[in-house]
């Protein structure tokens, strides 16, 4: 069973713009987020001169995602200043250290190499890192502390705006019953036969993700919104959808901002996602929500206002 978590935000100047120290209660970490403009601010933070992991992130016009870039260092304020020379993408940093002081060179290593691991598995943003580092040998209990501080580390990067190592769906909690439980914990089926379309995903609070493997119609039909051919040629471009002749199939999981944008990709026509993604025993998505906020299936709400 999951805890709440409760966060504190520490604005330096007031605003949400600037340098921000944050942390999760009862965490030794502490992430500083901080514009690349204001990184000769962070000299007077003695929390960025310490060892830590930092991740840089950009936008690129030309790509369809984000980009980031994961590193680690003894001292993170000289490796971030060596960055301002060296590399151009990044307009900010989130950087992690320890407030105990007791990260080490081996241990910031280590996180760094599971940071990419979860970043390349989310697939969420592009990556500028080259070969994933192995992990470095660790005693098992160090190795068992930097998972402890891990998934804190992950929670409150999610939280700030930036949800690079988070999983768009997590798969071991799918049910294919369609029993009442959120959301996101039910896989939903969208079927055609005559079109070649059998795809699988789940709602999810960020949208719908629909997952790798699944497989949608090659061919799109001339009404199709041209937005949505757009996101499909983006898709084709960079490897998630591959054409297999009268199909196209989904080599990873992808998040779409509806349910019916969803099913317009995997269709290439139009379609009233909430209907036509179901459980396996046929139950709509309109219907699991309708259940789920209480709704009586089928009926339109009615206000006294």
């Amino acid at each position: 069973m999951s805890h709440g978590k409760t966060i504190r935000i520490y604005l330096a100047d007031g605003s949400p713009t600037g340098i921000r120290h944050a942390e999760l209660v009862n965490w030794t970490g502490q992430a500083i987020v901080c514009p690349r403009a204001r990184i000769g601010e962070l000299a007077a933070w003695e929390e960025s001169k310490r060892p830590g992991v930092y991740v840089l992130f950009g936008e690129d016009e030309t790509a369809t995602k984000p980009r980031a870039y994961i590193g680690e260092a003894e001292n993170v304020l000289d490796r971030l200043q060596s960055h301002i020379k060296n590399k151009d993408f990044w307009d900010r940093v989130v950087l992690f250290t320890s407030k105990d002081a007791n990260l080490t060179k081996a241990h910031v290593k280590y996180l760094e190499a599971r940071f990419i691991q979860l970043a390349i598995e989310a697939a969420r943003m592009v990556l500028e890192n080259g070969n994933a580092p192995q992990l470095p040998a660790l005693p098992r209990p160090d190795r068992d502390a930097m998972e402890d501080f891990l998934e804190p580390a992950r929670i409150l990067l999610s939280a700030l705006g930036f949800p690079l190592l988070q999983p768009l769906v997590k798969k071991a909690s799918i049910e294919t019953s369609g029993k009442a439980g959120p959301l996101a914990s039910i896989r939903l089926f969208f079927k055609v036969p005559k079109l070649g379309v059998d795809a699988q995903g789940a709602a999810t609070d960020e949208g719908f993700v629909v997952f790798a493997g699944s497989l949608g119609a090659a061919r799109i039909q001339d009404y199709l919104n041209q937005g949505w051919k757009d996101r499909r040629e983006e898709l084709q471009a960079d490897g998630s959808l591959v054409v297999e002749r009268d199909n196209v199939r989904f080599t990873r999981d992808v998040l779409f901002s509806s349910a019916s944008a969803a099913a317009a990709i995997v269709c290439g026509g139009s379609r009233n996602g909430r209907e036509v993604w179901k459980t396996k025993t046929g139950k709509t998505l309109k219907v699991l929500e309708e259940e789920l906020t209480g709704a009586e299936p089928g009926k339109a709400q009615t206000s006294d206002g």
